[in-house]
């Protein structure tokens, strides 16, 4: 018979859930992963993990989801979820019906320990959609916690950069085809903060009965300005484009025209009312996460820089 302690994860198909997979694994664990549809996971499939297709947004289901479980992970998360008051549908499931429906199941099949992704500058009276519908996630979890007694812990990373992050490879990919960069928000201020370490946060707290009750703000080492981040992509792929600082007015236009072409937006009104708010740590990292930050100049260059595109390169041609 097998003793590993089952973690029941969702949002463990994505750039951070991926991650925390394989670390869960080599800390010894179990992970059974759920996910809308079995083809999310095929890059998971290789390894001793459980997959299961469900709707988490159906109780029965989610509750057979983590029964037996030691502990559920939820790190289901979206940037654009539409307009609303106080925020739009796709914000109001991911965010809040959403962990609601997870604190549930766990009371409803006896799993006390939860560990929850939320976000730097949560908060339900906050200036954007995003951080509302955060910080009433976070509220929906604390009520039943309070009630039933579950171990919460969260967590509230600033942006999360690494290897296939959405961030810093934007702004890379921007410049590689643009000569000049109109640049929205461009003082907005940023901790950002090694998937690795948000990973290893995780991990080190799982089992640490201190974490229980606590909310951890997780950054790196140095606070940059969005622009300051934007040069530094451009130095690291030896494309310079030329930023146009835009003025308040023209950010929202730029933002509005970008909301109404096809696709993710590559930034929206929305966006622009988080970026309003410092996305910067309150203290220091907490020492019981047993997290020394990496910063991002000892990260970013290995898959952003010239050293990356040699290797895409040569994997490339090797395949010819």
């Amino acid at each position: 018979m097998d003793d590993r302690q089952t973690v029941a994860l969702l949002g463990g198909t994505g750039f951070i859930g991926s991650r925390l997979v394989n670390a869960l694994l080599d800390a010894g664990k179990q992970v059974r992963i759920g996910t809308r549809r079995r083809e999310h996971a095929r890059h998971l499939q290789m390894l001793p993990v459980e997959i299961v297709e469900l709707d988490a947004f159906d109780t029965r289901t989610l509750a057979r989801f983590v029964a037996g479980a030691h502990a559920a992970v939820n790190l289901v998360g979206v940037l654009h979820g539409g307009r609303g008051t106080p925020y739009g549908p796709g914000f109001e499931r991911a965010h809040v019906a959403l962990p609601a429906a997870l604190a549930a199941a766990c009371v409803e099949v006896g799993v006390r320990r939860v560990l929850h992704m939320s976000a730097l500058g949560a908060d339900s009276h906050g200036p954007s959609m995003y951080q509302r519908s955060k910080g009433d996630g976070e509220a929906a979890l604390h009520a039943v916690a309070a009630t039933d007694s579950l171990a919460l812990t969260i967590f509230r990373p600033s942006v999360v950069f690494g290897p296939g992050d959405a961030f810093l490879n934007t702004f890379a990919n921007l410049q590689r085809t643009l000569p000049v960069l109109p640049l929205a928000m461009p003082d907005a201020r940023f901790q950002p903060v090694f998937v690795g370490d948000v990973v290893r946060a995780f991990v080190n707290t799982l089992d640490l009965a201190g974490a229980h009750g606590k909310t951890y703000e997780l950054g790196g080492p140095t606070v940059y300005t969005l622009e300051q981040l934007v040069r530094y992509c451009g130095t690291l792929v030896g494309r310079q484009a030329r930023i146009v600082r835009l003025p308040d007015a023209l950010a929202r236009l730029q933002a509005r025209v970008f909301e109404c072409l096809p696709g993710e937006p590559v930034i929206t009104r929305d966006n622009l009312a988080s970026m309003s708010v410092p996305n910067v740590l309150s203290g220091p990292l907490a020492p019981e996460l047993g997290v020394s930050p990496a910063s991002l100049e000892s990260i970013a260059p290995a898959y952003l820089g010239h050293a990356a595109r040699r290797s895409r390169f040569d994997w490339f041609r090797s395949r010819r």
